[in-house]
């Protein structure tokens, strides 16, 4: 079975939707508690190869993502004004990836696959709320450090 096959199957299984920051998702969990957006959220996502979760904040909540399935994820993250940090999310934890990565309220994050696909989890808390939520000018970079 090859990579993209893999990828549509995933995107098919699990019911994924088109993301605005680019990517597939759905959203697997919302807290009932906490008013109308809840505690916390919870999404799977899915970047294909050649596809990128472009640079975006969620002003008021950290968010906190999870590697799944298939290859690693570059995962880019600056304060504003400041330059970026990068993380690579993944399985082989003696070569550096790491299972999971936060990203603090505010802060700019991008992704993208190392690979043909990459399936990862993110939950936001407070509870995500597209109303939070800022994409950046398409060619916007944080500064270089």
């Amino acid at each position: 079975m090859s990579d993209a096959l893999q990828a549509a199957d995933i995107i098919r299984t699990l019911k994924l939707e088109r993301h605005p920051e680019g990517g597939w998702y759905t959203q697997t969990f919302r807290d009932q508690e906490g008013g109308s957006r809840g505690h916390s959220t919870a999404i799977y996502y899915l970047l294909e190869a050649g596809d990128r979760s472009h640079w975006h904040r969620v002003r008021d909540a950290a968010e906190v993502w999870h590697h799944y399935a298939g290859a690693p994820l570059s995962l880019s993250f600056a304060e504003e004004g400041k330059p970026a940090q990068t993380l690579t999310l993944g399985k082989d934890i003696p070569a550096g990836e790491r299972p999971q990565a936060v990203v603090p309220a505010n802060w700019w994050q991008s992704a993208v696959s190392l690979g043909s696909w990459t399936l990862v989890g993110c939950t936001v808390s407070p509870g995500f709320a597209f109303s939070a939520f800022e994409m950046a000018a398409d060619n916007w970079q944080p500064p270089k450090g």
